[in-house]
């Protein structure tokens, strides 16, 4: 079983997609398997991650802006990929560090998740997108 979750995003960002994954895998037939997505895009990532207390996405997404400044900031003048504006490149090297493919247990039709963990697609670029996730259910 798979399907292609597609998330708009408003820039830098986790946007969690617990919901939907959780909707699909609990329509599905299956009672057990292994859920994969993957992030069909080279600028985002996908994370699991602490969804109870927003400063954590606060924190991550401050690091990754420490981690990668936009290509403009005079600590990155080494970088040369600028055609498509200074968030660009940032945004592959901060997806370079994160995952871009997940695996999740399914177990009585329902996701594996510990109690404080959500599903996050990471959007690294500052405009905004139309993601696509690829889910597949074995």
């Amino acid at each position: 079983m798979n399907t292609i979750f597609t998330l708009r995003t408003d820039g830098p960002g986790l946007y969690d997609m617990t919901p939907q994954v959780a909707r699909w895998v609990a329509g599905s037939d299956a009672e057990e398997g292994l859920l994969t997505l993957f992030i069909r895009h080279t600028s985002a990532s996908l994370l699991i991650q602490e969804n109870a207390d927003p400063d954590v996405r606060a924190d991550l997404l401050t690091w990754l802006s420490r981690l990668a400044p936009p290509s403009d900031d005079p600590s990155m003048r080494w970088i040369t990929h600028t055609t498509e504006g200074p968030d660009d490149m940032p945004a592959h090297i901060k997806a370079a560090h994160l995952p871009v493919s997940l695996q999740i247990p399914v177990v009585g039709g329902r996701l594996m998740l510990g109690t404080w963990q959500g599903i996050y697609l990471v959007e690294h670029r500052t405009r905004p997108h139309s993601r696509q996730v690829a889910a597949l259910l074995q």
